[in-house]
Parts: C-alpha cells; sequence; structure tokens
C-alpha cells in the first residue's frame, strides 16, 4: 500500500481555489446548469408519475361494486323470465 496520500492537502486546497474562481466568473452559467439539471429532474419524476398512476381503488371497494351489478343482474334475470312464462301461459291458455 502507498504510505502517501493519494492527494494531499495542498492539492485539496488549490483544486478548491479553482473551482470558487471559475464559479465566481461565471455564475449565470452555473444557474442555468443548475435550472436544466433540475427540469431534467422534474421530467424524469414526471414521467414516472405518469407510467405508475395511483391507485383509486381498493379490493373491498371492487367486490361491493360487483355483488351489487350481481344482485341487479339478478333481479332483472328474475323477472324477464317471470314475464316470458307469463307470455307463454297467455298463449298456450288463451
Amino acid at each position: 500500500m502507498a504510505k502517501e496520500p493519494l492527494v494531499s492537502r495542498a492539492q485539496l486546497r488549490k483544486h478548491r481555489d479553482e473551482e470558487e474562481k471559475v464559479q465566481e466568473q461565471n455564475p449565470k452559467q452555473e444557474e442555468k446548469q443548475y435550472q436544466e439539471e433540475e427540469k431534467r429532474i422534474d421530467n424524469y419524476y414526471r414521467k414516472q408519475l405518469k407510467q405508475n398512476k395511483p391507485i383509486n381503488t381498493t379490493r373491498s371497494s371492487q367486490n361491493q361494486r360487483s355483488r351489487r351489478m350481481n344482485s341487479f343482474l339478478m333481479k332483472w334475470i328474475v323477472i324477464v323470465f317471470l314475464l316470458l312464462v307469463l307470455v307463454l301461459m297467455m298463449v298456450f291458455f288463451l
């Protein structure tokens, strides 16, 4: 293993000073890059939300809806059957 650090403190200070100078020289460019990055991130998450739409229904509500529909249909089937029987009786006996 190396006995010396890979980057010395002097090199870190020099690098940090260079970054600060660049930021002081181009604040508008930094702000523009920041806005572009924010927009890209926002677009990504907006697309994710569109793909993964939240579920608004629950299993119990779906089951209740199914039961209501079944009872409604059964009632109408019984009514139609009774009417059919009534019509057949009228045809045979009249």
